[in-house]
C-alpha cells in the first residue's frame, strides 16, 4: 500500500459522511476501474477550483510522518539490545576522531553527521542491508561520507577493524591506517563507493540503479535479488548531481533504488532552509519526479499529542514553523520549547499541560526511533513501480551534549574535552563499560563487546541472517576471452585513398568489437547524446538503445537502414543530454567486474570539451572507485572542430586528465595508432591481469587518409612506441645531405599534416634535414621519465638510466619542435626530458569560430609557424641569420605585430 500522508492526522468533525464519500469512490473504482475513479477526481478539481475551493498540491503533504502510527508493522528486533549496540558504536565513533585529533591536532574528522544518522544506518544494518558472504552479491549501499567514522565504529565492533587502525583514522601513510572518507582505491576491500565529493554519491546510485536493470534486462546478470541504498544529507539536495537525475529514476521506475535523507536541517554552515522547510521542498520535488516518499519526522512520543489534536492546531503548527526554529529548539530547554513552540495558543499549551519540561525537551525526532524507521524500511523494500525516498528528521549532533548538539559550528567540531566525553557517555549509560578511571588515561577507550556477550551475539546473528559485514568489496575474477585479432585489422591497414577521421575509425572499430563474438556482449558503448555526429548510427541500428519499456512508437525513419532503434535488451546507452548521467553509467559499468563478479567494457563516447571538464569530479570518483574503460573525448582539438567557437573547443582535455592518477591518456593521429592502443585497453581491462585503470583517447573530426601499420619487425617496434607514448613516423627527406642542419618535429593528432609540410619546405627551402615524430601520449612519457629520474635520485650507487624520451631525441642535433592542437602545456610536460633546444607549439587561449586553416594560423600551429619556430631556434644556435628567418615570416605572410592568441 502507498501511503500519501496527506489526510490520516486531519482532524474529521463528520466521519460518517467522510466513510460515504470513501466507499462511493471504491465502490467506482471496484466497478469502473482506475480510468474512471482518475477522470472523477479530476472532475471534482475543477469544480472545487470553479467554486474557489483552494486545495493544496498534492506532492506536498502535511508536515508529519507518512506512515499512521496503526498501520506501522511489528519490530521484530530486540530494541534494548540494539540500542546498547548502537551505543557502543556511537562512543566509538566519538573517540576515533577524538584520539586522531589528540595524537594530531587538525587531522580532522567529523563527529556529527554520524551522530545524526546512527539510528538510520543501525536499523538498515540490522535488518535491510544484504552482504556478499552467501555467494551472492548483496547490496549496493552508498553510505554518506561525512558518517564514515560510524562506519568503522561499526566494523570494529563487529571485530572486522582492529584498535590499531581505528588509531590510524585519517594516518595512512605507515600502513595500517583508515582514510578518511570511503575511499575503495586506499581500503579496496571495506568500501565500495566513493560518496564523500557530495551530490555524487547520489547520482552515482540512481545510475547504479539503472546500469543493474540494464544488466538484467540483457540477461548478463541476475541483479533481481540486489537493492540501491543511497544516504545523503538534506544539505547535499543543493548540489545539482543530487537532483538532476531524480527523473531518471522516476520515468524508469527504478523500485531497486532506495534513498534516506538524513533531514538534520543544517548544512556544513547553518541552517539548509532557516526560512523554509527542506522536508517539504524534498518531498515535492522527489514526488514531481515520479518517487515514493515517506517521511519519518516525529518519534512515537508525538503521536499521543497528534492523536488528540482535535482541532489541528498542533499540526497547523508543524506545518508553519520553519526549520530555523526547530534548529532553535533543539538547543534550548523544555521550558523555552513551551513557551515558544506550544505557548502562543493555549489549546497547544493545554494539550502538553501533564508533561514536564524534561519530557518536552525529550520529544524525539523520528529519525532516531528504530520502529518509525523500520516500519519506513520495510515499506520502502515492499514498494513496486517506482523509486522510493525516506525523509528522516534528526537533530545534527545529536548525543554529543548541549555544546554540539545542532549548534552552527557543529560540523566543524573535531574533537570532545574529557567533560564532554564523560556526558556523551552517561547520556548514552555506559557507565559500566566505561568506568570513570578509563576516562582519566590520555587517551578515551574503545569498546568492544567481549565475544559471547549478549551483544555480540546479537550484532553476528543479524549480519548472519543478512549473508555478512557490510560494507564489504569482493573482486571474483571470471576469465573473459579476449577479442579476435580480425576486430582491428580494419584499422591496422589504414583507409586507402578514402579519407576519415580518428572519431569515425574509433567508431568503426566499436562495432567490430560489438560485433565479436567473445567479448560483443560485454561492451557498453555509452553517449550522452550526438550518437551519430560519433558514427553510432550503425551500432544503434544493429544493436538498439536501451529502453527499460521497449520501443512503444514507431520512429520517423523505421523505413531506414539506419534507424533510432530503442529495446529492452538494447545494448547502446544513450543516457540524454546528460554528460554526468552517463559519466556515472560508465562509473557503474567500469566496477561491475567487483559489483558483480562480471567484467564489462564500458566505453564512453563524448565531445572532448564537456568531459574531464564538465565531470571531473566523476573522473576522479572513477580513479577512487578503481573503474575500468574507455572514454573517448570526440571531436577533440582547438582548430579541428572548425566553426563551434569558444565553448566547445577543447584545447585542455589532455591536461585535465593528466591530473588524474587512474587516466592513460593517448592523443593518436592515425587510425592504426587507435587499433594498438584499443587492442592493449582491453587486454588490460579484461585480460589474466587486468589494471584498475581507465583510458582516455583524444578523437577528431578531421577527415584525411589513414596509412597502414608497417609490417613486419618495423610493425612491432611502431607499436611498441604507440603505447610507449612516441615513435619515428618519418626519417628525414630522401634529398637531405650530410652537411645540412639538423631539426625535429614532434606532432599529436591531425597536425600531422603541418608537421609533415614543414618538413618538406625546410628540406626543399632552407636545407634542413627533419625527422617527425607521432607523439601518442605526453603523459605517458612523462610518467615514465619521472619513475627513471627517481630511480636515480633513490640508487646513487647505480648506473644512471636515462628516460625513452631522452633516449630516443639524442641521436640527432638540432632544435626540437612540438606542435599540438592542445595547449603548450601537453608537450611541456616532457620539456625538461628533451635533450636539444625545445619549443613547443600549441593552441592557448579561448577558442574561436572559423575555419581549420584560420584557427591554426590564429593559433601559430600552422606550417607557416613551424618553420619560422625551427629556423629561429637554429638563428639562436648561430646556425642560422637573423635574415632568413625574417624571410621565412614574410614568405608566410606570418604578422609579426599580431597580438599573442592566448591574451584576453
Amino acid at each position: 500500500m502507498l501511503f500519501d500522508g496527506m489526510s490520516h492526522q486531519l482532524p474529521d468533525i463528520d466521519p460518517e459522511e467522510t466513510a460515504e464519500w470513501l466507499d462511493s469512490f471504491d465502490a467506482v473504482v471496484a466497478t469502473h476501474g482506475r480510468g474512471r475513479a482518475r477522470f472523477l477526481l479530476m472532475k471534482l478539481l475543477e469544480r472545487a477550483l470553479a467554486q474557489q475551493v483552494g486545495f493544496p498540491a498534492t506532492v506536498s503533504t502535511p508536515y508529519v510522518n507518512t506512515i499512521p502510527p496503526d498501520q506501522e508493522p511489528w519490530f521484530p528486533g530486540d530494541e534494548y539490545l540494539e540500542r546498547r549496540i548502537r551505543a557502543y558504536i556511537r562512543w566509538n565513533a566519538a573517540v576515533m576522531v577524538t584520539r586522531a585529533n589528540q595524537r594530531a591536532d587538525g587531522i580532522g574528522g567529523h563527529l556529527s553527521t554520524y551522530a545524526s544518522s546512527a539510528s538510520l544506518y543501525e536499523v538498515g544494518f540490522n535488518h535491510f542491508f544484504r552482504g556478499k558472504a552467501d555467494g551472492g552479491f548483496g547490496d549496493q549501499v552508498f553510505f554518506q561520507g561525512h558518517a564514515s567514522p560510524g562506519i568503522y565504529a561499526r566494523a570494529y565492533v563487529e571485530g572486522r577493524l582492529s584498535e590499531e587502525q581505528l588509531d590510524n583514522f585519517r594516518q595512512e601513510v605507515g600502513g595500517q591506517g583508515l582514510p578518511s572518507y570511503p575511499h575503495p582505491r586506499l581500503l579496496p576491500d571495506f568500501w565500495e563507493f566513493p560518496t564523500v565529493s557530495m551530490g555524487l554519491g547520489p547520482i552515482c546510485a540512481i545510475y547504479q540503479a539503472h546500469v543493474n536493470r540494464y544488466l538484467l534486462h540483457r540477461e548478463l546478470v541476475d541483479t533481481s535479488q540486489s537493492r540501491v541504498w543511497a544516504f545523503l544529507g538534506d544539505g547535499e539536495l543543493d548540489e545539482v548531481e543530487s537532483i538532476g537525475a531524480l527523473g531518471v529514476a522516476g520515468r524508469e521506475h527504478l523500485d531497486n533504488l532506495i534513498f534516506v535523507v538524513n533531514c538534520n536541517l543544517q548544512r556544513l554552515d547553518g541552517p539548509v532552509r532557516g526560512n523554509g522547510k527542506i522536508i517539504q521542498e524534498a518531498e515535492a520535488m522527489f514526488r514531481g519526479a515520479g518517487w515514493n516518499v515517506i517521511k519519518v519526522i516525529w518519534g512515537s512520543k508525538w503521536d499521543e499529542l497528534l492523536a488528540r489534536d482535535v482541532d489541528g492546531v498542533l499540526l497547523d503548527k508543524m506545518n508553519t514553523t520553519p526549520d530555523g526554529e526547530f534548529q532553535k529548539y533543539a538547543t534550548e530547554s523544555g521550558a523555552y520549547i513551551r513557551e515558544h513552540f506550544f505557548g502562543p495558543d493555549p489549546r497547544l499549551r493545554k494539550l502538553v499541560a501533564h508533561l514536564s519540561d524534561e519530557e518536552l525537551q525529550a520529544l524525539p525526532r523520528g529519525g532516531h526511533d528504530y520502529r518509525k524507521l523500520y516500519a519506513a524500511y520495510k515499506l520502502a523494500t515492499e514498494q513496486t513501480g517506482a523509486p522510493t525516498v525516506i525523509l528522516a528528521k534528526t537533530i545534527k549532533g545529536w548525543t554529543l551534549g548541549p555544546e554540539i548538539e545542532a549548534r552552527n559550528a557543529t560540523h566543524q567540531i573535531k574533537k570532545m574535552t574529557k567533560a564532554q566525553l564523560v556526558a556523551l557517555r552517561d547520556r548514552l549509560y555506559l557507565q559500566e563499560e566505561i568506568p570513570d578511571e578509563a576516562l582519566d588515561a590520555e587517551f578515551p577507550p574503545y569498546y568492544r563487546p567481549p565475544e559471547g556477550s549478549e551483544a555480540h551475539e546479537y550484532l553476528a546473528a543479524r549480519r548472519k541472517m543478512l549473508a555478512g559485514p557490510v560494507p564489504t568489496r569482493v573482486v571474483r575474477a571470471r576469465p573473459t576471452k579476449l577479442p579476435e585479432e580480425k576486430a582491428f585489422a580494419d584499422l591496422r591497414s589504414g583507409s586507402g585513398t578514402q579519407a576519415a577521421s580518428t572519431t569515425m575509425a574509433f567508431a568503426r572499430l566499436l562495432r567490430n568489437l560489438v560485433r565479436d563474438p567473445e567479448i560483443g556482449p560485454l561492451v557498453a558503448p555509452i553517449v550522452p547524446d550526438e550518437a551519430r555526429t560519433f558514427g553510432l548510427e550503425p551500432i544503434i541500428a544493429e544493436r538498439k538503445i536501451y529502453a527499460p519499456e521497449g520501443q512503444r512508437y514507431t520512429p520517423v525513419d523505421a523505413d531506414l537502414i539506419l534507424r533510432y532503434a530503442e529495446d529492452r535488451k538494447g545494448q547502446v546507452l544513450q543516457e540524454g543530454i546528460s554528460e554526468a548521467g552517463a559519466m556515472a553509467s560508465f562509473i557503474a559499468l567500469a566496477t561491475s567486474y567487483a559489483t558483480w563478479g562480471r567484467p564489462m567494457l564500458p566505453v564512453y563516447l563524448f565531445y572532448s570539451m564537456f568531459g574531464f571538464q564538465r565531470t571531473g569530479d566523476l573522473a576522479w570518483l572513477l580513479g577512487d572507485i578503481r573503474g575500468r574503460g574507455i572514454l573517448a573525448g570526440c571531436t577533440a582539438g582547438r582548430t579541428t572542430l572548425h566553426g563551434e567557437g569558444l565553448q566547445h573547443d577543447d584545447g585542455h582535455s589532455p591536461v585535465l586528465a593528466s591530473v588524474n592518477p587512474a587516466a592513460r591518456i593517448y592523443d593518436p593521429a592515425f587510425a592504426y595508432e587507435i587499433a594498438v592502443i584499443v587492442e592493449e585497453a582491453v587486454r588490460r581491462i579484461l585480460g589474466p591481469e587486468p589494471e584498475d585503470r581507465f583510458w582516455y583517447l583524444t578523437l577528431y573530426n578531421e577527415n584525411y587518409r589513414m596509412p597502414p601499420l608497417p609490417d613486419g619487425p618495423r610493425g612491432d617496434e611502431v607499436a611498441q612506441g604507440i603505447l610507449q607514448g612516441m615513435y619515428r613516423f618519418a626519417e628525414p627527406p630522401e634529398q637531405a645531405q650530410p652537411g645540412w642542419r639538423q631539426a625535429t618535429i614532434l606532432f599529436s593528432g591531425p597536425l600531422w599534416q603541418a608537421a609533415m609540410e614543414a618538413r618538406s619546405v625546410l628540406a626543399e627551402r632552407h636545407q634542413v634535414a627533419v625527422d617527425c615524430w607521432s607523439v601518442t601520449s605526453y603523459s605517458e612519457l612523462r610518467a615514465e621519465a619521472l619513475a627513471v629520474e627517481r630511480d636515480n635520485r633513490l640508487h646513487p650507487s647505480r648506473p644512471a638510466a636515462t628516460p625513452l624520451v631522452t633516449r630516443n631525441l639524442a641521436d640527432r642535433q638540432g632544435p626540437v619542435v612540438a606542435v599540438t592542437d592542445y595547449v603548450r602545456a601537453v608537450p611541456e610536460q616532457v620539456a625538461r626530458f628533451v635533450p636539444r633546444p625545445f619549443v613547443p607549439l600549441g593552441t592557448d587561449g579561448f577558442g574561436r569560430s572559423d575555419t581549420r586553416e584560420h584557427l591554426r594560423r590564429f593559433f601559430e600551429v600552422d606550417t607557416g609557424h613551424l618553420v619560422v619556430a625551427v629556423l629561429a631556434e637554429l638563428a639562436r644556435s648561430g646556425q642560422a641569420s637573423p635574415a632568413e628567418v625574417q624571410a621565412a615570416i614574410a614568405e608566410h605572410g606570418i604578422d609579426p605585430d599580431t597580438p599573442a592568441p592566448w591574451l584576453p
